[in-house]
């Protein structure tokens, strides 16, 4: 498929495959004309790509999920090295918990001192 079809099926925009292939992530082959052709696999690895940059991945962190699918396997996170990436990115999001945490309880005490009466909501509450 050309790309304007990959980015339709996938998506996302013709630019935003050129920057993955510009970084490694995905490669084109070319037809004899010059345009950029992909397959079926090219759809699995953008798809990975899109759903880890969707919940706060990079693209750095995208890379050992995407050679993890070229080598065959059915996730991009069954390979030790994307399990790796999990569990870094689950420790960043729980030293970002605990900043927030932290942050919250010192604007409390805050409004408490300013607000004596004022109702302080729970972690949840609208």
């Amino acid at each position: 498929m050309r790309i304007g079809e990959l980015a339709r099926r996938a998506g996302v925009s013709t630019r935003a495959l050129r920057y993955y292939e510009q970084q490694g992530l995905i490669t084109a082959r070319r037809s004899a004309n010059g345009y950029r052709e992909y397959g079926e696999a090219d759809l699995r690895l953008v798809s990975e790509i899109r759903s880890l940059l969707a919940v706060g991945f990079t693209l750095d962190d995208a890379r050992p999920f995407v050679a993890c699918l070229r080598a065959g396997h059915d996730s991009g996170g069954s390979c030790p090295e994307s399990v790796a990436v999990y569990q870094r990115k689950l420790a960043e999001i729980d030293d970002e918990i605990r900043t927030l945490l932290t942050r919250r309880a010192e604007v409390a005490a805050q409004l408490t001192t300013a607000c004596p009466g004022c109702v302080l909501r729970k972690v949840g509450e609208p």
